[in-house]
C-alpha cells in the first residue's frame, strides 16, 4: 500500500449523518431517499450502488424495523433510525437489526425517549471509532509491509495488497462476530422480559 492518507481519504470515514443534515420538518419518502444518497454518495463501491430506495425502506417498514409514519411522512426519529438500520445492516442480517432496534422503538413510541440525545452520542462514538481505526489501519499497513518484504522471489505490492484483504477481513469478522454477541444478549434479555 503505497498511499495510507489516499486510502483513508477514500474511505470517507467521516461520512455520518448528522442532526443537522436532517430537517426539523417531515419527508415524503423520494426526500429521505434523496438525503442518504446526497450525505453517503462518496461512500458508495460504485455508481451503480443505491444508498436506499423505496423497496429498502418498505421492507423496514413492514419488518417493524421502525415505528409506523404517519401521513406517508418520515419524522426525524424515523430518519435517525434509518440511518442506524444503514449503518448496521452492512454487518448484520434484517433480524439482527431489528432485534437490536425493538426496544428503543418502544421506549419512543411508550416512554418519549430522547432519541436525539442517544443518536448524538452515537455520532461522538464514531468519531472516536474512527480516530482508532485510523491508528489501527496504519499499523496493520506497517506490519504488512514488514512481513512481506520478508517473502522471497514474490511480487511484493501483491502480495501486501493480499495479505492486507486477508487481515482486513479477518479483523471486520471478530467485529461482526462481537456484534452478534450482543444482539443475542438483547435478545435473550428481552425473552425474559416477556418470560416475567
Amino acid at each position: 500500500m503505497k498511499n495510507k492518507k489516499e486510502l483513508m481519504e477514500a474511505l470517507h470515514l467521516d461520512n455520518q449523518l448528522t442532526l443537522e443534515d436532517m430537517p426539523d420538518l417531515d419527508l415524503y419518502m423520494d426526500q429521505v431517499i434523496q438525503l442518504f444518497e446526497n450525505k453517503y454518495a462518496s461512500s458508495k463501491r460504485n455508481e451503480k450502488e443505491k444508498v436506499l430506495t423505496k423497496t429498502m425502506v418498505n421492507n423496514y417498514a413492514k419488518g417493524k424495523l421502525f415505528f409506523p409514519i404517519k401521513d406517508k411522512k418520515y419524522s426525524k426519529e424515523h430518519m435517525i433510525l434509518i440511518s442506524m438500520i444503514y449503518q448496521m445492516k452492512s454487518t448484520l442480517s434484517i433480524s439482527d437489526v431489528k432485534q437490536t432496534l425493538n426496544q428503543l422503538n418502544s421506549g419512543i413510541t411508550e416512554e418519549n425517549l430522547d432519541l436525539k440525545q442517544l443518536y448524538q452520542t452515537y455520532l461522538d462514538l464514531m468519531q472516536n471509532n474512527t480516530a482508532m481505526f485510523t491508528r489501527d489501519i496504519e499499523e496493520q499497513i506497517e506490519a504488512v509491509r514488514s512481513e512481506a518484504e520478508q517473502l522471497e522471489n514474490a511480487d511484493e505490492e501483491y502480495l501486501e495488497q493480499l495479505l492486507l484483504v486477508a487481515t482486513f477481513s479477518s479483523m471486520s469478522n471478530y467485529y461482526r462476530r462481537a456484534a452478534e454477541m450482543m444482539v443475542d444478549k438483547i435478545g435473550k434479555k428481552g425473552e425474559d422480559k416477556h418470560e416475567a
